[in-house]
């Protein structure tokens, strides 16, 4: 198959909610996704499995291989079933012993989400970043160790790193090295998404693709991570820990969004959402792809999942550049 007819591969990293919503989008193009999930969440379920079992957290990669799934609702919400009485199981969703379950059955992660994902008929690839057990290392007037405390004290740190050097799987860099497209996924920035690059080996393999970067923006800022940034501040942290390569390409939303449920998210939450700076984008010599990509969900502002995903297909599907600010 010549270059120009084959599907078009798509890299994305990430973690947690945003990536999952992207997710859903891009499986409905003809495109084939692999999805690279950082493995170094502390909190909640995770947290617990992670120090008991003595496993990397499985969380995010569950959450992504539901996103991915081709199967009937009751089977999703059967995965999603979260136990609310207390006791061993209290607050456990399935999807996440079923996943440390097969972490002893098959070996590994990589082939625990390799069999989930057969049985949820997904249509792609999902990959963790790596097989270890890892904590995140956020490094400034002291050392904060976990995703929770690193996530609290952003404003402390300096640099963020792991709590030693990852080994990454051949199937990760290898798909990096033949992607058409690198997508870092909306989310929560310093503890979902960085991760991603605090390994040498991804570094490297970034460096060495050909394929252009994408980032695809937050909607709304997270307390104590990003209070207070615009879409530039997003990229600048991305760039400060990507090696010679750097951002070509960002989706942001260019949509006001209703009053009353920003109120609402700085009332409850201290969100605000994202600013666009596009002025400063344009300064950092990033091609801005603008467009209404938020959507309200039961009172919850996510990215318009089939929206976002057309504007990404389109990059892809593009032969010339676009202008430098793109309205759809």
């Amino acid at each position: 198959m010549s270059d120009k007819t084959r599907r078009k591969r798509v890299v994305v990293f990430g973690g947690g909610t945003g990536l999952s919503c992207l997710l859903q989008g891009l499986k409905l193009f003809p495109i084939d996704v692999t999805t690279i999930v950082a493995v170094s969440d502390n909190g909640s379920s995770t947290g617990v499995l992670k120090e008991e079992l003595d496993i990397p957290a499985v969380g995010d990669v569950g959450k992504v291989l539901l996103a991915m799934a081709n199967v009937d609702d009751d089977f999703v919400s059967l995965l999603r079933y979260r136990f609310k009485e207390e006791g061993s199981l209290y607050n456990h969703p399935v999807r996440n012993i079923m996943l440390a379950a097969l972490i002893n059955l098959k070996g590994n992660l990589t082939e625990a989400t390799k069999y989930m994902a057969t049985l949820l008929n997904v249509q792609g690839t999902v990959l963790p970043l790596t097989e270890e057990k890892v904590d995140l290392v956020g490094h400034g007037d002291k050392d904060y160790y976990g995703e929770e405390e690193v996530s609290l004290n952003i404003k402390n740190i300096d640099r963020i790193s792991y709590d030693h050097e990852v080994g990454v799987g051949e199937d990760v860099l290898m798909s990096v090295l033949n992607a058409d497209l690198i997508i870092f996924s909306s989310g929560s920035l310093y503890t979902s998404i960085i991760p991603n690059l605090l390994s040498k080996d991804v570094l490297k393999a970034i460096d060495s693709s050909k394929a252009p970067i994408m980032y695809v923006s937050n909607l709304v800022t997270q307390p104590g991570e990003t209070d207070g940034y615009a879409v530039s501040d997003h990229l600048k942290v991305l760039n400060s820990y990507l090696g010679n390569r750097k951002i070509n390409y960002v989706v942001a939303n260019d949509a006001k969004i209703q009053d009353e449920i920003i109120e609402k998210y700085i009332k409850d939450e201290n969100k605000h959402q994202v600013p666009l700076d596009a002025d400063e984008i344009s300064k950092m010599g990033v091609t801005l792809i603008a467009d209404d990509v938020f959507d309200v969900d039961d009172g919850r502002v996510r990215h318009d999942y089939l929206k976002t995903a057309y504007l990404i297909f389109q990059v892809l599907m593009e032969n010339s550049g676009y202008d430098h600010i793109l309205y759809i």
